[in-house]
């Protein structure tokens, strides 16, 4: 590739006039190609977070049983027993809209390598998928390929996926969210960083051979889709999750050893952020020498290998005595390992490649010089309240439960999951469907994790404050609702193009919304990754901060789903006042998307939400499941259809429209199955809780309050169809 290194040029990679003229003043010259390439990467904003760091700075991260927060490859929490549980959620949304297969593959290889990085084997994954209009035939497209990509990767690869969520708007159409989390366990004295140490330390490549794929991956991450979009799938990156495996068993036994000093995967940017970051946090400078970079085609230039993002690979300083033993482990898992270069004392980092020197930067700028924006910010307008009394029901609560228990935001997953190995490993207790947060037993212990995804977009395009504390508060609640105590979040922050103050706005909002309720809840932020300019045409996804939350429950036996069992009370806690504002029965039913989200009240969020948690581990709730999408009505129909026993309900209060109360999505409630419904009611209300029955368990039919009867078989029948029926019409 021979272009003249220029201004055009640099603004081709992404680099503004400024930017560029802080390179030339940096250098002391014009960079050459290799150099402006590493500066287009590591200044991009989906490495060096340039609009988004001075917000992210709210967000809480400690807590006493934080290791580690932001600013490693993952997250590491103590989850007792001398055990920590090291997880991360990053995007992988523009590769998965050009190529979906290998875009959401990768996905789940790069977070896989975010976690075993650390030191930690990977024990589960999950996903949180966002598509566009299910009315196109490119959604559908889309979605086939990302499911089987998340599928084919993980399931080859030996770890379960366990949980995850999937949403529709046409907000979506054209940029897709395809965020993938992987959870691992490790032992709290074995955790490895990355920060590179000793001047004259070998750095090691191990893995797979370096290809032409993938390059400028992180650039192309980082500006918004035009009518082109098709035409960039060689910036999208080719897996192997058979490699993959091996890598993390090759890296894990060497693990077991005293050989690593540091140790990068080579996601975003590859060869070159993986190299930057390991010397820049240590301090010290690093020279390579491409001619030993393992390639699988030939004449490839120093550019290409430092910004190719090819799979499966990893960066390692290695202790010298220890080098031998290091490349026996490798060679037998039938893995490359090649010595690339060494630590120096200068500060720099220098490549050579066919001698001759390639780049020559100083490496302490491409951090601390790296661009960092106040972008303006504008707030949306707040929408008002809705009045649920002035929302007119025109089909009844049998017709709205019909028609949204089989609508594509409320149906039936089995199709999605179905493809997935929830189970590989022997330790998933709560598969997918089965309760609120997926549950994920230890090995060798009686503790188990308990995981999940959430975020409601649609919330937070009305009023991004509140559904950024929303999201969190969802994410804490699911993990309460199996008997699990909250420790920590990590989060994707999904945006438009943060040059429009409106954007941004939305942005800080949320961040706002996410650290009161962090704070409130006491579930701080650990890892993260940030995903802006996912636009297409001018045209910004919703506003999207989805969460991944990781608690932990000391006895997994005690650990309860949703399926509910038959000859219960089912008891309604927490406080409903009929919140229909963009809920999904008014933009399903009433075909309306409107008003102001529902409030999320903190401090009852954490009184109800504590109070649920101690009556399942005393074993007095046999089933939970809390109140979000679709309200009560939903709630009650998925239990019935997960533990295949029928539900009587009773009337709801006179002082709320039925629809409003069945359907309307207040929040921090919960529904609970319990043998003496009475007592459990005086329990809650001593503790100041809001509780009422909502009727009993048993039979095969729901009878609703209206005189309305549904048999679980129709319930079923309608729940499961929309996927199946859906993805007939593309075969």
């Amino acid at each position: 590739m021979q272009r003249d290194v220029n201004q055009d040029l640099a603004r081709e990679f992404g680099l503004s006039a400024e930017e560029y003229g802080r390179v030339l003043s940096i250098m002391g010259r014009p960079p050459s190609l290799t150099e402006l390439g590493i500066f287009s990467v590591m200044w991009s904003e989906h490495c060096s977070y340039k609009s988004s760091r001075v917000w992210l700075k709210q967000l809480p991260t400690k807590a006493p049983w934080v290791i580690h927060g932001p600013g490693e490859n993952a997250g590491v929490v103590d989850i007792g027993e001398g055990l920590a549980a090291i997880f991360k959620m990053e995007s992988h949304n523009h590769p998965s809209f050009i190529e979906p297969y290998q875009g959401a593959a990768t996905g789940v290889g790069g977070i896989l390598r975010d976690v075993f990085t650390m030191g930690a084997r990977p024990i589960a994954n999950l996903n949180a998928l966002r598509f566009g209009s299910p009315e196109t035939t490119v959604t559908r497209r889309v979605v086939d390929g990302v499911v089987r990509g998340i599928g084919g990767y993980g399931n080859c690869v030996g770890v379960p996926t366990v949980g995850g969520e999937i949403n529709f708007h046409p907000a979506y159409d054209g940029n897709p969210l395809v965020n993938a989390m992987t959870v691992g366990i490790a032992r709290t004295d074995r955790i490895f960083l990355s920060a590179a140490a000793g001047v004259g330390n070998p750095v090691v490549y191990v893995g797979s051979k370096t290809g032409r794929d993938g390059i400028h991956g992180a650039t192309m991450a980082s500006a918004e889709f035009g009518a082109d979009a098709e035409e960039k799938r060689p910036t999208v990156q080719v897996g192997d999750p058979f490699i993959e495996k091996l890598l993390i068993e090759a890296c894990l036994e060497l693990m077991e050893t005293d050989a690593i000093i540091a140790i990068q995967d080579m996601g975003a940017a590859g060869l070159t952020s993986s190299a930057v970051e390991m010397a820049g946090k240590g301090g010290v400078g690093i020279a390579l020498d491409l001619d030993a970079v393992p390639q699988r085609e030939t004449g490839m230039s120093a550019y290409e290998m430092m910004l190719s993002e090819s799979q499966e690979r990893m960066l390692m300083v290695l202790r010298p005595d220890r080098q031998d033993a290091a490349r026996a482990i490798f060679e037998k898992w039938e893995l490359d390992f090649a010595v690339i270069g060494h630590l120096t004392d200068t500060g720099r980092i220098t490549i050579r490649h066919q001698g001759v020197t390639e780049a020559d930067i100083p490496l302490a700028p491409l951090a601390d010089q790296a661009p960092l924006y106040h972008r303006p910010t504008a707030e949306t307008d707040k929408p008002a309240i809705l009045n649920p009394a002035r929302v007119e029901d025109r089909v009844g609560l049998t017709g709205a439960l019909l028609r949204l228990i089989a609508c594509p935001d409320l149906c039936s997953r089995a199709w999605v999951w179905d493809q997935y190995d929830s189970t590989v490993g022997g330790q998933t207790v709560k598969r997918p469907g089965a309760a609120d947060a997926a549950v994920v037993k230890i090995e060798g212990h009686a503790m188990a994790l308990a995981l999940t995804t959430d975020c409601t977009p649609r919330y937070c395009a009305a009023d991004a404050e509140a559904g950024g504390a929303q999201a969190v508060a969802e994410a804490w609640r699911n993990i309460t609702a199996t008997g699990a105590r909250p420790l920590a979040i990590t989060d994707n922050m999904n945006f438009g193009n943060p040059e429009k103050p409106e954007i941004m706005g939305q942005f800080a909002a949320a961040i706002r919304g996410m650290a009161a309720a962090c704070t409130a809840l006491d579930f701080p932020v650990v890892s993260g990754n940030v995903s802006l300019y996912n636009e297409t045409n001018g045209r910004a996804i919703l506003p999207t901060p989805a969460i991944g939350g990781l608690g932990v429950i000391e006895d997994a036996a005690k650990a309860v789903g949703y399926a509910l069992p038959p000859w219960l009370d089912v008891v309604l806690l927490g406080a409903t006042k009929g919140w229909l504002g963009q809920s999904l029965w008014l933009r399903e039913i009433a075909g309306r998307e409107e008003g102001a989200p529902p409030p999320v009240d903190l401090k009852a969020e954490k009184q109800v939400g504590d109070f649920v948690r101690t009556q399942i581990l005393a074993g007095t709730i046999r089933a939970c499941h809390d109140v979000s999408d679709g309200g009560i009505m939903i709630a009650v129909a998925e239990m019935a259809l997960a533990g295949k026993a029928g539900v009587r309900l009773s009337t709801g209060p006179r002082d709320i429209p039925g629809h409003a109360f069945w359907f309307g999505e207040d929040q921090g409630r919960y529904i609970v199955a319990v043998a003496d419904g009475a007592g459990f009611i005086r329990a809650a209300e001593a503790a100041g809780i809001a509780a009422m029955k909502l009727g009993t368990s048993g039979g095969r039919d729901l009878t609703l309050p209206d005189g309305g009867t549904i048999s679980l078989t129709m319930l079923a029948e309608a729940h499961a169809r929309f996927f199946p029926e859906w993805m007939e019409k593309g075969a």
